[in-house]
């Protein structure tokens, strides 16, 4: 049976590790072919995993592998990728916009470089990204552009104490607003995902919380089933929409979500900019059998 996503072909900026490489590998499972846009050429160890890895891994599930040292905020180096990206496979089907920078200062903690670097690669980037491949995704059958960011949920907690970042990745969403109505009309989805909890990255162990938030994390297979989900739906129908990955997935058939649990025995940590309105599918606390389970 041909699978959903055989010979389509995706283009993923920051897909050398964590959600991105998830994504990617979801889709390589199907057959499709995979452009690795991401800077990291040379190993790292407190960040593991290159695009010569990635790709390795990519060709291991099934897919097709193109990876492309690409800086998102470099205007020439995203337009000689997606234009080798389509040379390479015949076209581009899928754009995700996963590349992104994070700084959880104040105010006073952020330094303008920093600032700078923030927006420059998740809203500027993903803009940017996001026009550039507009040409090819015209003649694509089914094409989206999927960010990687929350719902426009504007209230003041989730901008005290990280206002640069939260600028940043709220820029991201608001390019989803603005291009699902411009390119609605083209056929083209523009959709935002996000997931509910912490998940299992470098970033999240190496920036944030280190082991005892990486326990209390699902894994990135969660936002990579939920993507895609995404991508199977009628570009013309399914535009505009800012998706949070267990309610998405729970709206498409899914049930069991405790084998994205990287530890079932601990609570599982909320993530950053989901409403308090938007009610998990399932519970979030740690799994129990036997008579503890109610």
């Amino acid at each position: 049976m041909i699978k959903p996503l055989a010979g389509k072909t995706l283009f993923i900026t920051g897909a050398s590790r964590g959600i991105g490489l998830a994504i990617g590998l979801r889709a390589a499972r199907d057959g499709a072919n995979v452009a690795i846009a991401a800077k990291t050429a040379e190993p790292n160890a407190k960040l593991p995993g290159t695009i010569y890895s990635a790709a390795a891994e990519i060709e291991a599930a099934g897919g097709k592998a193109l990876p492309l040292m690409v800086d998102v905020r470099d205007e020439a180096q995203v337009r000689g990728a997606l234009a080798q990206t389509a040379e390479k496979f015949g076209g581009i089907d899928i754009v995700v916009n996963n590349a992104s920078a994070i700084s959880l200062t104040n105010s006073q903690s952020t330094d303008m470089k920093r600032f700078d670097l923030m927006h420059q690669i998740n809203a500027r980037g993903t803009f940017m990204t996001s026009k550039l491949a507009v040409p090819w995704l015209e003649k694509s059958a089914n094409p989206h552009i999927l960010m990687l960011s929350p719902p426009l949920d504007l209230k003041e907690k989730w901008f005290a104490g990280n206002t640069a970042y939260s600028m940043a990745k709220y820029g991201m969403s608001l390019v989803v607003l603005g291009l699902a109505g411009e390119l609605r009309g083209k056929g083209i989805a523009v959709n935002a995902l996000w997931p509910r909890t912490t998940i299992a990255t470098s970033a999240i162990k190496n920036l944030l919380g280190g082991d005892a938030l990486i326990s209390a994390s699902r894994t990135p297979d969660i936002v990579a089933d939920a993507a895609h989900a995404v991508f199977c739906k009628p570009a013309r129908g399914f535009s505009g929409n800012f998706l949070i990955d267990d309610s998405f997935l729970f709206e498409n058939g899914v049930r069991e979500f405790d084998h994205y649990r990287v530890d079932p025995s601990v609570d599982l940590a909320p993530d950053f900019f989901v409403p308090d309105d938007s009610v998990p599918p399932v519970g979030l606390g740690r799994v129990v059998s036997g008579p503890e389970r109610t």
